[in-house]
């Protein structure tokens, strides 16, 4: 008999966290390639300094996932990370109005979809950082330094995608200040 006192406690559901931190590695995957995609079309643009920092922050937040993942004994499913990565490419053929250039519409729905993939990102660190309560071994600074990058990411790409939907269609960004709801 054991003495549950000194036993580590764990998430109730390893599978499961498994199956949930190889779904996150592979948007991670879909993320990056967006970003790098990005910083082409943005090249000497305002946006692309930031985009670049934005990259080189998801390809660490990627890294501490995988290496927090292996630290819980949980498998990296690479093919999850393929499947997305080609998702990715695939998306790049979509009609957009114009058939040999890029068009405008294309950099608002990029600064829109990553928008959204950031607080999808978000809800994810929050997740584990919930179930570093259940588990010693899931690293609790991480999780709460990673989820004030993701606000802090999440803010700059409000403030370019109101930009970029301005310079697409008029108006003026400022109208919706503060109705941030993240």
């Amino acid at each position: 008999m054991t003495d549950s006192s000194t036993a580590t406690p764990g998430v109730r559901h390893p599978d499961l966290l498994g199956v949930y931190c190889n779904d996150h590695l592979a948007s991670a995957a879909g993320g990056i390639e967006l970003v790098s995609r990005m910083i082409g079309a943005q090249r000497g643009s305002r946006y692309e300094g930031p985009l670049r920092q934005l990259l080189d922050e998801l390809r660490e937040e990627k890294s501490a996932l995988t290496r927090q993942t292996r630290e819980l004994g949980l498998p990296v499913r690479q093919y999850k990370q393929l499947a997305v990565w080609v998702a990715e490419k695939a998306s790049r053929a979509k009609l957009n109005g114009h058939l040999l250039s890029r068009s405008p519409l294309s950099d608002l729905v990029e600064f829109e979809f990553l928008a959204s993939a950031v607080r999808g990102k978000r809800s994810g660190f929050e997740t584990m950082r919930i179930a570093a309560e259940a588990d010693d071994r899931i690293d609790k600074e991480l999780f709460d330094r990673l989820i004030d990058q993701a606000n802090r990411q999440f803010a700059w790409l409000t403030d370019a995608r109101r930009d970029v939907a301005a310079g697409v269609f008029g108006g003026d960004p400022a109208a919706v200040a503060g109705t941030e709801d993240f």
